[in-house]
């Protein structure tokens, strides 16, 4: 990449993990708030859920938005609402305060995810942006590595004060992005030969398949991750610092594997086979989940779980950039649009469960990613038939 492409995804990166740093910052006092306002854990679902419902009606929208109106734009309109969202969080002293912060948080993430991927995807050529697909998800990965362990720092001056510093974190985002990111060039790329275009795409194997794994992946991993640090509070009496421990040394391995082994992994086995591989490894983990009791082993499972799917998200993003061709807006809504779907029904279904047996959101968990490992058998690459993807 020469100068004028770097510094953008440069911006854009340091953009994306200030947004997860603000993210992150606020899951070790998640427990204790809870807690303080006496909400189950199948209430906390429903919070969790109420974010991706919302992320799932903006993100169709969003998507056409940001084809439409420019990346820039629609990146500059989520940070300020993700800004508003957390700040409201922050004051937030019932649940309808907490509903309405959730609900405008996920708006702020259908405009800006898309938004950000269709502008690294605008900025890099096919060879290059897989290594650029795989420092957004670090830049992500990072976010939530540091985060956590500043929440818990934050924490001490009151439960409240990491929302109040992510709602902060989202304010410079924005300030950068006004005054240092310019709207992209976009690539005049030709879509596969024979797909449609718009809304009829879905329906083609070759998108409809990948958009299922992105749900099923989704609706697996939510349904226990937005109740872990409730897991780990009331099954081991694991503290904030624990967690954030727990979370900080996952992303970090996640980084790694993203900076480093990514891009080398995508062109050694395809995206296909390495979305199968992570899929398979994250099932193996959460089932570990289950059976482990010691704190040291808690913490190494808990490490490594998400390693398969810091693996598998940029993989997907990178085989939807690329058969895309000039709707990349409209890919890029639909990953985050079925991304949503599985967020709103997993916690739910995960709070569900868990108040009945801890454990129960886990095994759920294995059976759904289970259930997408078979999805991939059947899972073809266009480039090696294209013939798969003409009605």
């Amino acid at each position: 990449m020469d100068k004028k492409q770097t510094i953008p995804l440069i911006i854009v990166l340091i953009n994306l993990f200030l947004i997860f740093l603000g993210i992150s910052l606020v899951i070790p006092v998640v427990p204790t708030i809870m807690n303080e306002l006496h909400l189950s854990g199948s209430m906390v679902g429903y919070l969790v859920a109420a974010f991706a419902f919302l992320q799932l009606l903006a993100s169709p929208i969003s998507g056409k938005w940001v084809d439409r109106y420019g990346r820039k734009r629609m990146i500059l309109i989520g940070l300020v609402i993700f800004a508003f969202s957390e700040f409201l969080f922050g004051i937030g002293q019932g649940v309808v305060v907490l509903f309405l912060s959730r609900m405008l948080g996920g708006i702020s993430a259908a405009f800006i995810m898309p938004a950000v991927t269709a502008y690294i995807a605008d900025i890099t050529s096919i060879e290059y942006r897989p290594k650029a697909l795989g420092y957004m998800s670090a830049a992500i990965s990072t976010g939530f590595i540091i985060g956590p362990g500043i929440g818990g720092f934050l924490a001490n001056f009151g439960t409240r004060v990491p929302f109040f510093f992510a709602a902060g974190f989202a304010l410079v985002a924005f300030v950068m992005s006004v005054f240092l990111l310019g709207e992209p060039e976009r690539h005049q790329e030709e879509q596969i030969a024979g797909t449609p275009t718009g809304w009829k795409r879905i329906l083609i194997p070759v998108y409809l398949i990948s958009f299922i794994i992105i749900f099923i992946t989704s609706f697996g991993l939510s349904s226990f991750e937005s109740l872990f640090s409730l897991f780990a509070d009331r099954n081991f009496g694991f503290t904030p610092k624990d967690i954030a421990i727990m979370i900080t040394g996952g992303g970090v391995l996640g980084a790694i594997f993203q900076v480093v082994l990514f891009d080398h992994l995508l062109k050694w086995i395809g995206e296909v086979r390495l979305i199968r591989y992570s899929l398979i490894f994250s099932t193996v983990m959460v089932f570990f989940m289950t059976i482990v009791h010691d704190y040291y082993a808690i913490l190494l499972v808990t490490i490594t779980i998400f390693i398969g799917f810091d693996l598998m998200r940029p993989a997907v993003t990178n085989y939807l950039s690329r058969i895309a061709g000039k709707e990349q807006g409209f890919a890029a809504g639909m990953n985050s649009m079925f991304t949503s779907i599985g967020n709103v029904l997993g916690p739910v279904i995960g709070g569900l469960l868990f108040d009945v047996d801890l454990n129960y959101p886990f095994y759920f968990a294995a059976i759904t990613l289970a259930i997408g490992i078979g999805i991939t058998f059947v899972w073809k690459d266009p480039e090696a038939d294209p013939s798969i993807i003409r009605d």
